[in-house]
């Protein structure tokens, strides 16, 4: 059944995608604001503190694209979204964009006529148990009760790894990750899979985070990016070249700190120059100016600023770079030139 609910999830979204009109960046121009879809609460990807002000790893994207189009970051209206509501909300043009650690898949990309715009984490699907389970291994967890969000790739790889490994599980449906969260500790499953930076993000909520623990099984392969409708390229290689924007900062050592006296004049190193536009005027093939790139990076810093500001291992969450080190560090991120 929850197989069914997807796919008609899926169904829905591709039948409105493929009436989603062309022109985001005159709709967002005319609107003022940017439409951004996120979670419905994730420490440290996107939460609304007290006042109604998000933050997060995944915000920061929505910030910095504001920037580049409307010249202010916090142009942005965030609209929480579920596993089952955000590809809907995307299609039907309740938003403009989704920075929601959404896996990039085939369907996704293609059946869903949805475009990603690029990686901004490296992740992969974890378990999460209490301690007091005695488990060392997700092997070992073959009878288990486990929380698993709907309308997610979490469904699909659980069952493929259960299967595989010849193990037989009662799954737990649950819909938002503050709902995950109070089924496992009231002890309604026993573990709670999904992708390992938001196993991470839950556990450091906890008021006691040691007495959990996360398994050493991955279980799959989770490119998480933001996301934008078919139809409108000019609109896809904003949001594509705003994550590129920031990426290619941290590898040229242009920072919140720093950005603004680059951008004032040309320095010696060229795709500095072309990236903030001293050079060159790439913001014009996009339909912006050249100052562009270097209000995305204003607003809250390059790549690596954002990733440790919010997920680094100095935060409660405590996520090292690993995969998603610069390339130039042995990881994976890695952005196309700027020429």
């Amino acid at each position: 059944m929850k197989k069914s609910a997807f796919l008609g999830t899926l169904a829905a979204a591709t039948f409105a995608a493929g009436f989603a009109a062309a022109g985001t960046l005159d709709d967002v121009k005319a609107a003022g604001e940017l439409k951004c879809g996120v979670s419905t609460g994730l420490a440290g990807f996107a939460l609304a503190n007290a006042n109604g002000v998000w933050d997060g790893f995944d915000v920061a994207v929505c910030r910095a694209v504001a920037a580049a189009v409307l010249g202010d970051g916090n142009a942005v209206k965030f609209v929480p979204t579920t596993g089952k509501t955000r590809f809907t909300a995307l299609a039907s043009g309740e938003i403009d964009m989704l920075a929601r650690n959404t896996t990039w898949t085939f369907s996704r990309d293609v059946d869903l006529k949805f475009e990603f715009a690029g990686v901004n984490y490296y992740d992969g699907q974890g378990f999460m148990a209490p301690k007091a389970l005695g488990i060392s291994s997700a092997k070992e967890l073959d009878g288990a009760t486990v929380c698993i969000q709907t309308g997610t790739t979490t469904e699909l790889n659980l069952a493929d790894f259960f299967r595989a490994n010849g193990i037989s599980y009662d799954p737990v449906p649950i819909e938002t990750n503050s709902e995950a969260q109070a089924q496992y500790l009231a002890g309604a499953c026993d573990v709670y899979t999904t992708d390992a930076s938001g196993l991470a993000s839950t556990r450091a909520t906890f008021e006691s985070p040691d007495d959990h623990m996360v398994l050493p099984e991955i279980v799959s392969k989770e490119p998480l990016g933001p996301l934008v409708r078919h139809g409108d390229n000019n609109w896809g290689d904003i949001v594509r070249w705003t994550l590129n924007a920031l990426i290619t900062a941290e590898e040229l050592g242009v920072t919140s700190m720093n950005v603004a006296k680059h951008s004032s004049e040309a320095g010696k190193n060229p795709e500095v120059n072309r990236l903030l536009g001293t050079e060159g005027d790439l913001g014009g093939m996009l339909g912006l100016d050249k100052a562009w790139a270097s209000r995305a990076i204003a607003v809250n810093g390059n790549y690596g600023e954002i990733f440790e500001k919010n997920i680094g291992v100095n935060t409660p969450i405590g996520i090292a770079r690993g995969l998603n080190a610069s390339w130039t560090e042995g990881g994976l991120i890695y952005s196309a030139p700027f020429r």
